[in-house]
């Protein structure tokens, strides 16, 4: 139901008036594999869910060329497809997929506020946050040139692709270590990129890489830039930079995995959703309930540890039946 009657949202910043209102059962935020699952079963229970996308309609997936570890394409799948197909499937049990990105909430009563670009207030009896994590990148253009050529922030979902070649590895924490290791035991070469002279990663780990034999440690380097004509064939590197012992390296691989952290998209959330101290939201053990009674969160916004698009599918199949039984135990 929709009124259209302007609504102001109350809150102290003064924020501009609310031109629509309306009611849903259950609102999902975000749509990626988590929220477009969240939609199929939500949609399936017949809680007619409203999804809306955020800024970039499909998630992470569609900035990835090809899709060989999800269930169903035996032949790999593009990430735009698999997410178009998605959605297809979502909406034809009757989910609404609607463009638009949660810039407020107000969870506070018993009834959940959340505004939309800004205009646009929904009242849900139930909200399923799937907004993702953002990989952290270092900032250099080369990043964008060869997204997807070559870049790519994810080694368990692309290092197959480079089975047999020389990589590199921009970090020195426990992930940076973990995907080294893992590419290590794929590919040929393995260059692990270290700002400092000391690795982050824990002692267990730290051993691990250096007894990894074909993974070789750049002490004091940074990436500055990277080469190829029809992909990534190679990086420039910056040796003690700012120092009188400054030099540059090119150093040739063919692929350049970033492993510097990811950014969860809970911001909006944290006035009202428990977060841990990285900003992933905090669900209950074996459940994605969060602290907010009828929220709940699938997804990379709540796994600082797989982030695999089959994972983050089976949380949002949790997360709609969580919310299917909430709203079956709420009184009439």
């Amino acid at each position: 139901m929709e009124f259209f009657k302007p609504v102001e949202f109350q809150n102290e910043d003064k924020k501009p008036a609310i031109e629509k209102s309306e009611k849903v059962k259950c609102l999902i935020l975000g749509s990626g594999p988590a929220g477009y699952t969240a939609a199929i079963y939500a949609a399936r229970a017949n809680l007619k869910p409203v999804l809306y996308t955020g800024m970039q309609m499909g998630g992470q997936l569609t900035t990835t060329t090809e899709v060989e570890n999800f269930p169903g394409y035996p032949d790999g799948v593009t990430g735009p497809v698999m997410m178009e197909d998605m959605k297809r499937q979502a909406e034809r049990f009757g989910a609404e997929v609607r463009f638009g990105l949660a810039t407020d909430v107000d969870f506070s009563g018993s009834s959940h506020k959340v505004i939309i670009d800004d205009n646009t207030e929904i009242i849900a009896s139930t909200v399923i946050i799937a907004t993702g994590a953002t990989a952290r990148y270092l900032g250099i253009d080369a990043e964008t040139r060869y997204a997807g050529m070559g870049v790519s922030a994810c080694a368990t979902c692309d290092g197959f692709f480079y089975r047999g070649k020389d990589v590199a590895v921009v970090g020195g924490g426990d992930t940076a270590a973990e995907e080294a290791i893992y590419l290590a035991g794929l590919c040929n070469k393995v260059y692990m990129i270290v700002r400092r002279n000391v690795l982050r990663a824990s002692a267990a780990m730290q051993t691990r890489v250096m007894n990894t034999p074909n993974i070789e440690i750049l002490w004091e380097h940074q990436a500055v830039d990277l080469f190829g004509e029809n992909g990534v064939e190679g990086a420039v590197l910056v040796r003690k930079k700012g120092t009188p012992e400054e030099e540059i390296r090119r150093i040739r691989i063919d692929g350049f995995f970033l492993a510097i952290g990811h950014t969860p998209n809970s911001e909006v959330f944290r006035k009202f959703i428990d977060t841990n101290e990285t900003g992933y939201i905090k669900t209950i053990p074996g459940s994605t309930r969060t602290n907010v009674p009828g929220v709940f969160a699938a997804g990379d916004v709540q796994d600082p540890v797989y982030r695999q698009a089959v994972t983050a599918a089976g949380t949002g199949c949790m997360a709609a039946i969580d919310a299917e039984r909430y709203l079956a135990e709420l009184p009439e």
